[in-house]
């Protein structure tokens, strides 16, 4: 949960401090070894919300937080096989999509129902993001033989590991919905993520017949052994 950002700005970090992959620093004693890794303020199972409330970690806020960051880490090693087999424009793709992550996590933190107005104007999110997934998905699924069989995540390994981040963006969105129901986090928060799982789900398949790698169709099987 503790993962200092040393290569981003100040401001950046500062947005995104209460996040699940940020921090609140703590000066160094040595000026060329920068923040120190560990505040210990959250030692007792508390922590603070970039809004500036003390919650227990157990919170639902840090349960949806810990998952977009699970979301975004599982994203990165998908990018990693991508770079691997060549999949330029993907690449890309998903590192943008872990910026946006970053720009989720700090709505996320920020309760926009009991923080203050400048920090909420700090970690708006926007909406903007959401049509661009869907220019994407239409890209490549044009590119694609109609699906007429339900998929098991198969393709390479590309594919399937963009098919793993598929997953954890679905549980993400389960972890957001109540928190934009109960009037937390904004609700194009919770659309981002829904149509991120499609893009991903179009973005595996589309990696496999780049790949040249078979889908795996869903077959019903019986047992090995007749009882």
């Amino acid at each position: 949960m503790a993962v200092v950002l040393r290569a981003v700005s100040f401001q950046v970090i500062s947005r995104c401090s209460a996040s699940s992959t940020t921090r609140r620093f703590t000066s160094s004693s040595e000026e060329n070894a920068g923040p120190r890794i560990y505040t210990r303020t959250g030692d007792k199972g508390f922590s603070s919300t970039f809004g500036g409330q003390r919650l227990p970690k157990d919170d639902v806020l840090f349960e949806a937080l810990g998952t977009n960051d699970e979301l975004s880490s599982n994203i990165g090693v998908a990018r990693e096989f991508c770079i691997d087999a060549g999949h330029k424009d993907l690449v890309e793709q998903l590192e943008k999509i872990q910026c946006i992550l970053q720009e989720v996590g700090s709505n996320i933190a920020t309760p926009r129902d009991s923080s203050r107005e400048r920090k909420l104007k700090q970690t708006e999110f926007n909406e903007g993001y959401t049509p661009e997934l869907e220019k994407w998905i239409d890209s490549y699924h044009n590119k694609l033989p109609p699906l007429k069989n339900f998929i098991l995540p198969s393709g390479g390994k590309s594919s399937a590991f963009l098919h793993v981040a598929r997953t954890v963006c679905r549980q993400t969105e389960r972890r957001v919905v109540p928190l934009v129901e109960n009037g937390s986090v904004d609700q194009s928060v919770s659309q981002y993520l829904n149509r991120l799982s499609d893009f991903l789900f179009t973005a595996a398949r589309y990696a496999a017949k780049q790949e040249g790698s078979n889908e795996v169709i869903y077959h019903r099987v019986k047992p090995s052994m007749e009882n």
